[in-house]
């Protein structure tokens, strides 16, 4: 049976603290990402070897690419603009590989149930006459039989049956299809467009959402102040919803034709998970770059 989860599974927990399988993968990326860097930059000659030379062509080409859009301020932005785009790119292909998402164990559930009966009218009859007739030996007065809950319908609720149900929880989910994952990384963006705006202008900074100047000016900064805040949410949501509609379109394709259909779907997200890094990644830059230069 297929099995889709919106939210991240819990795999594990260390004290109270839950370990879900988008954090293990988040881990998984952070090592891989850690280990490529030290493998490239533990030896940097001036004839670089084949890796050097990898990431050379690799941030490079990034360097280029934003410097383009920022201009002079990349060289203070381009660190975490560009380990924005290489974690998001590797955790969404981290997501495509063989194994996430289909290799897990199976938990059981708790699932309860309210069992009802269906009683004919001559049924009921019958059971309110012998209730009626009954006679209590102690006092010697008739039990007036009351009401059920069913009334007229002759339904009567019994006992709540329980029964446990078991549930796949995959050991390996995309980390970028959890959206705590995309809140948390669209708030690093966030909180780096704000810095380097102060950074760059100092207390003037603030001008552009508290102006008391005239109202005009005040009402204009308050729309600011919202559109900054909204950017959260349309980062973190634009990331997920694609991220995670894709691995949902892939399960359903595997679950479907598993050998045929997925392949062209599978070439797909990997052009997907390209463009949703670069997307994220160029976003930030703009952003931080209209910060920088709100004055100018």
């Amino acid at each position: 049976m297929l099995h889709i989860s919106l939210a991240a599974e819990k795999i594990a927990e260390i004290g109270s603290f839950p370990i879900t399988n988008s954090l293990l993968s988040t881990w998984i990326v952070m090592g891989i990402l850690t280990f490529l860097a030290f493998i490239a930059g533990r030896s940097v000659k001036m004839i670089p070897s084949h890796i050097q030379s990898l990431a050379e062509i690799l941030l490079g080409g990034l360097y280029d690419f934003f410097e383009s859009v920022m201009g002079h301020h990349i060289k203070k932005a381009f660190p975490i603009i560009a380990s924005l785009f290489l974690f998001i790119i590797v955790a969404n292909w981290f997501g495509l590989l063989p194994g996430v998402g289909t290799i897990g164990f199976y938990e059981e559930e708790a699932k309860t149930e309210v069992a009802t009966e269906v009683e004919t009218p001559a049924e009921k009859s019958a059971l309110i006459e012998e209730s009626t007739n009954s006679v209590v030996p102690d006092h010697g007065k008739e039990v007036t039989a009351e009401k059920t809950s069913a009334g007229e319908s002759g339904v009567v609720s019994k006992e709540p049956a329980s029964h446990t149900e078991k549930i796949f929880v995959p050991l390996l989910r995309g980390a970028t299809a959890d959206l705590n994952t995309t809140i948390a990384l669209a708030l690093v963006a966030f909180i780096a467009i704000q810095y380097f705006g102060f950074a760059t202008l100092g207390f003037h900074y603030s001008k552009r959402f508290l102006n008391f100047s005239n109202p005009i000016m005040f009402f204009v900064g308050l729309l600011e102040l919202v559109s900054d805040l909204s950017k959260v949410v349309s980062f973190a949501f634009r990331l997920f919803g694609n991220v995670f509609a894709g691995e949902v379109l892939l399960a359903v394709m595997a679950f479907l034709m598993p050998f045929i259909a997925p392949m062209p779907f599978l070439l797909l997200e990997l052009f997907v998970g390209f463009i949703q890094a670069l997307v994220f990644s160029t976003l930030t830059a703009v952003f931080i770059n209209v910060a920088v230069a709100h004055e100018g």
